[in-house]
């Protein structure tokens, strides 16, 4: 099983960071910072989330990471993770503005957005393609379009053996030094294995 959101399993979560990517993530300090996001704008009464999108995001496919495709993420994984189902508690409503932006709209206001969205274990919250995230959240996803700095070589995948991915070429890293696990993920090999040991 390989997909991030449907399990908790380590590996997994591995597995996860390798094609995908998030919104926020934790530094070193502690601090949720944006990783996918260029930033959050919060409102006056605390209780809307402006996130925009960084510029040249995209797929592994080569489609450009939209709104769109964020918020039927967030859905997904919401419904799996734990703190993902607590935070949606407080959310009214989840709203595409535009190709790179969109609201998070709060019944009441919380700390829990950006923590919850840069938390690094059990079900992350990874970005996927519309239409993947769209699968519903008690079946596995059959395609693994990713995010993030790695792409997943299925075709040379053998359970329990081998999982190959190599670099993607069009990952745009963060500029800013890795910390933690946010920051520029700097991709400096071109293709890794894991080989699992009995």
């Amino acid at each position: 099983n390989i997909d991030p959101v449907w399990t908790t399993a380590g590996i997994t979560i591995e597995h996860g960071y390798m094609i995908y990517d998030k919104l926020f993530e934790f530094d070193r300090a502690g601090e949720a910072r944006p990783q996918m996001a260029e930033g959050d704008t919060i409102s006056d009464d605390g209780l809307v989330h402006t996130i925009t999108l960084r510029d040249g995001l995209k797929f592994t496919n080569g489609a450009p990471v939209t709104a769109a495709d964020v918020v039927a993420s967030l859905k997904r994984w919401a419904a799996r993770d734990s703190q993902g189902q607590k935070l949606m508690t407080f959310v009214d409503a989840m709203s595409v503005v535009n190709e790179k932006t969109f609201t998070i709209k709060l019944k009441e206001k919380t700390g829990l957005v950006l923590s919850s969205l840069a938390k690094p274990s059990s079900n992350g919250a990874f970005m996927m393609p519309k239409r993947i995230a769209e699968t519903d959240p008690n079946k596995q996803i059959e395609e693994f379009v990713g995010s993030g700095p790695f792409v997943f070589k299925r075709d040379e995948w053998q359970p329990g053996s081998k999982i190959v991915y190599t670099k993607f070429a069009d990952y745009k890293p963060r500029s800013e030094p890795p910390s933690g696990t946010t920051g520029g993920k700097v991709v400096k090999v071109d293709r890794v294995e894991y080989l699992p040991i009995r």
